[in-house]
């Protein structure tokens, strides 16, 4: 279920304020009945909405799996001019956007939908998803600090959760190596901030897995939509698996 003025918005009628004044002024329409209130949601999937008397022809849901290569921002627009994941999604006519974000510097797997109740729940730090990153770092960590990327780093915005963290291989030289970490939280810049942290820079960071979906089959800047049983299973885990803080159960 998704908030009327923003299913109105998506669906081109105008902007979300605009939407909002519609609304407000009773020129909307939800199963025959006029609706005011700003907070009713709708499930576009099944609810016939109209404004004044005519349907809105709402976008059905989209879910797409991007490999992002460095050099693109995560946004739908940039002022600067620069490349956005949505210049790599040629022949896809709805307006679809980033589930979370990937810095300019990071690649891999970023989620792509207009589906805005799954993206809060995959984005909300109560559901947990795992996160799987592969960077290449300056130096070889020890042991003892790999375990405290496991453990936590203290960052200038707090303690790191718990996380899992492994060396993977080192370059030949041995100025180099390859760690893995599964985190799932987003703060920004995160993975890099904890590899510097314990004096590690990154060196090169990708995401190559969220959940239970990974890069299979993808070369960066390429794009495929999740199959129905993906969204499903999704959906499904997002449901199962929410961690809800000891103060609200």
């Amino acid at each position: 279920m998704e908030r009327l003025q923003k299913v109105l918005a998506h669906a081109g009628v105008a902007s979300r304020r605009h939407c909002e004044e519609l609304i407000v002024q009773g020129r909307v329409q939800v199963n025959g009945k006029v609706v005011r209130e700003l907070g009713t949601r709708v499930d576009p999937g099944t609810d016939r909405i109209a404004v004044d008397g005519r349907p809105v022809r709402l976008e059905q849901h989209v879910y797409l799996l991007l490999y992002k290569p460095t050099g693109v921002i995560t946004s739908v627009s940039d002022p600067q001019g620069r490349r956005v994941v949505t210049d790599l999604l040629k022949g896809v006519k709805e307006r679809v956007y980033p589930v979370g974000r990937l810095d300019y510097d990071t690649s891999g797997l970023l989620l792509m939908t207009n589906d805005g109740e799954l993206a809060n729940m995959l984005a909300h730090p109560s559901y947990e998803i795992d996160k799987v990153y592969r960077a290449w770092v300056r130096g070889v960590p020890s042991p003892e600090k790999v375990n405290r990327l496991a453990r936590g780093i203290n960052l200038e915005d707090g303690m790191t959760a718990p996380a899992q963290a492994r060396l993977l291989k080192t370059s030949a030289a041995g100025d180099r190596a390859l760690l893995e970490l599964t985190i799932h939280e987003g703060r920004n810049r995160q993975v890099r901030r904890m590899c510097e942290a314990i004096g590690h820079p990154v060196l090169t960071l990708e995401r190559v897995k969220l959940g239970f979906l990974t890069l299979e089959g993808l070369e960066p800047g390429q794009y495929r939509p999740l199959t129905t049983a993906e969204v499903e299973r999704l959906k499904r885990g997002l449901t199962r698996d929410r961690k809800i803080p000891p103060h609200r159960r």
